[in-house]
């Protein structure tokens, strides 16, 4: 690792890129803000070094001979959760978009500044770590549904779910506020940390999140939309608001 001393010391990253300039120029980077960095040049090589040793974070190529970017992702959230930041070409909204679906954390389409890609992997990383914070928080309820942010653990109905990092802060952030109306814009600034972005980002996220807590995600009582606004948390379930 890096002698410098940055934002992402102690940090173990994985980058995962068939094109060995821009691994170089990423890993350069990463190791310049603090981070250690392992590369791969392709998914199997990829998965078998995760395997071996879990990353802190994974930067992922989505185009990749083989196994593509995408199902890299697949398998490494089904052995666990990792955050994941995804490289993608410019204009690939389709792949961006299902890249989130299949537990991407974050994406930076190319060509892109390496410091706003170190910016990002310190942000996913700052989030994180904080699985623990200093004084305990209490469990928040809704319905079926119980957060505890101390542990970072989600139930429904006594059922423990499978969130990435992005859709657990996004759910606290919903339950700490019941009944307030949030713009994506706010979302953006709040649960990722940013001023600027894609916001299908936390389009793709609430549908996802709808997808594990409601009863009927195509007619959501939870996280209702706010026609013009963007979305609300409604504790108790109704049904005023389709989207």
């Amino acid at each position: 690792m890096s002698e410098h001393s940055g934002p992402g010391a102690g940090g173990r990253i994985l980058v995962v890129d068939d094109d060995p300039t821009v691994a170089e120029v990423v890993t350069g980077y990463l190791e310049r803000a603090g981070f250690s960095v392992e590369q791969a040049a392709d998914g199997l090589d990829a998965l078998r070094r995760a395997g071996e040793r879990r990353p802190d974070l994974v930067v992922l190529d989505l185009m990749l001979p083989g196994l593509d970017g995408l199902e890299v992702c697949r398998r490494l959230r089904s052995a666990g959760p990792v955050p994941v930041i995804m490289l993608t070409a410019r204009g690939d909204e389709e792949q961006r978009i299902t890249g989130l679906e299949v537990g991407a954390d974050d994406y930076v389409t190319k060509p892109f500044s390496p410091r706003e890609l170190v910016l990002r992997v310190a942000s996913v990383m700052r989030r994180s770590r904080a699985s623990a914070p200093a004084a305990p928080r209490g469990v928040l309820r809704a319905g079926d549904l119980a957060v505890d942010p101390t542990t970072r653990r989600a139930t429904r109905s006594g059922t423990e779910l499978a969130l990435t990092l992005r859709e657990f802060d996004l759910l606290t952030y919903f339950m700490e506020r019941p009944g307030a109306a949030h713009s994506r814009e706010d979302l953006m600034r709040r649960v990722w940390g940013w001023d600027f972005g894609d916001l299908s980002t936390v389009t793709v996220h609430v549908r996802r999140l709808r997808a594990k807590i409601e009863d009927d995600p195509a007619r959501p009582s939870l996280i209702q939309t706010v026609w013009g606004v963007g979305y609300r948390f409604e504790p108790e379930r109704t049904e005023d608001i389709p989207a």
